[in-house]
């Protein structure tokens, strides 16, 4: 949100959407993009009538957001930071289902009453489907070990990135529920293939 926005919570937002239909703008960057997509699921999870305004880079998106063009952004940690720290901005609310180590004191989208809301970023390491189980089990160890040191963990956190590792089976479960849950989204949004 924009410092002098009179939202203070994402609650606040989704009730001036609902009681002003198509009145409030949330900016994104490009269609299709993972923001443009995280903002479509906000929009049909809190069913609300609100025009998704697309620019092509964050800078814009927040420029955007100061001048007041858009009442809402919806972007990555790392590219809002400096402004959040100079309290131009103020964040509101984290898409993941917990609380964020970033932005601990911020509620996740979902504790504002819309319904269930999770969106995480995530990276993954893939190897062939014929390496031997063991090979994958030293590389998914080494990966566990490297991101649990703390000076990782931190370096990580000063781009927005709450490193942790996972199982194999984790990854291909998240993987299948995201293909899944991002399908939907565009198809409901209308969002053209490329």
């Amino acid at each position: 949100m924009n410092a002098a926005s009179p939202f203070q919570t994402m609650a606040d937002f989704v009730k001036a959407a609902r009681d002003n239909p198509a009145a409030l703008n949330i900016g994104t960057i490009n269609i299709g993009s993972s923001q443009n997509l995280t903002a479509e699921l906000l929009k049909s999870t809190a069913a609300i009538d609100v025009t998704l305004v697309p620019y092509r880079t964050s800078p814009e998106v927040l420029i955007a957001l100061m001048r007041d063009d858009i009442q809402l952004a919806v972007d990555s940690y790392a590219a809002l930071k400096s402004a959040l720290r100079d309290n131009k901005i103020r964040p509101i609310a984290t898409s993941a289902a917990n609380p964020s180590e970033i932005l601990p004191n911020v509620p996740p989208v979902k504790d504002s009453g819309i319904g269930d809301f999770d969106v995480i970023s995530w990276n993954g390491v893939f190897a062939r489907t014929s390496t031997p189980k063991d090979i994958i089990d030293i590389l998914n160890r080494g990966l566990h070990d490297a991101l649990a040191l703390p000076e990782v963990k931190q370096q990580a956190l000063e781009f927005g990135i709450e490193a942790k590792g996972s199982t194999p089976e984790e990854l291909g479960a998240r993987l299948r529920s995201d293909i899944d849950k991002w399908s939907k989204v565009i198809e409901r949004a209308g969002v053209p293939k490329q």
